[in-house]
């Protein structure tokens, strides 16, 4: 390889360790400025359950350091999902050179509503999967049985679901990529509906716990998000490719510009 071909290399690998470090302080310092709030944390994220147990009733710690451990993983979670602009930004502003300018126009705004649309899918887990879940669980506990969950397995049960509803949300961000560079068309996706709604409630069975309620609440609007995001990817449709002479013109406008 000739030493002219590895300046490029170098230059993005340098640019790509740039944008990861800038990621990890904008985490670093969301984490320091909540680490003092762990417990208080822990405490608005353990709410929607601690409403619906019995009154008198609490959580549990089995194991020793749990206590403290589970607040600061609690927080680092925290820290990197209210990260996510920053993270999202320095993503942008890695890829965005290399794009067209049409290119960065259609982008945007695909970066900005995939951070909404996770926030809104961690929004409707909290707000609406999670009371109605966990009031299931408390009222189907057997006669003679007490419910008191551990603070530790808590944690991991409701991440698990902060994921995947977040994850789930971002549907029609995939349904747009996918019509945008010419994978498949909105009219195709039209005549699937029925194996969408299937593989809706199988994604939810997969990706949520053994419960038909956070199924049922995750497979519905993952549907729904799927006939927004058909509907919405028309507008790109057509707008992702362009011939080489349109990529050259293009591409000889900017040189200018920069000049």
């Amino acid at each position: 390889m000739a030493v002219n071909d590895t300046q490029p290399l170098i230059s993005h690998l340098i640019e790509l360790r740039k944008r990861l470090m800038y990621s990890l302080v904008s985490v670093l310092v969301v984490f320091l400025a909540l680490v003092y709030f762990s417990n208080d944390i822990y405490q608005l994220v353990s709410a929607p359950l601690l409403d619906k147990l019995p009154q008198g009733s609490n959580m549990s710690a089995t194991d020793v350091a749990s206590t403290f451990l589970t607040p600061i993983k609690l927080t680092i979670m925290v820290s990197v999902f209210a990260s996510v602009p920053v993270i999202l930004y320095q993503v942008w502003a890695f890829i965005a050179p290399a794009l067209y300018k049409h290119e960065r126009r259609l982008m945007l705004p695909l970066l900005v509503s995939s951070t909404v649309l996770f926030y809104l899918g961690m929004a409707f887990a909290y707000f609406v999967v999670f009371p109605l879940a966990f009031g299931f669980f408390v009222n189907t506990t057997p006669e003679g049985v007490n419910f008191i969950p551990d603070i530790s397995k808590y944690l991991s049960f409701v991440m698990t679901l902060f994921m995947a509803f977040g994850a789930a949300f971002e549907v029609p961000i995939a349904i747009i990529l996918l019509c945008w560079s010419g994978v498949t068309t909105p009219d195709a996706l039209k005549k699937k509906r029925p194996y969408i709604l299937v593989g809706a409630f199988v994604v939810g069975m997969v990706l949520t716990p053994p419960d038909v309620f956070s199924q049922t609440l995750l497979a519905i609007p993952m549907y729904l998000l799927f006939e927004i995001g058909v509907m919405v990817s028309r507008f790109y449709v057509g707008k992702g490719r362009r011939t080489e002479e349109e990529e050259a013109e293009e591409a000889e406008t900017e040189a200018e510009q920069q000049k």
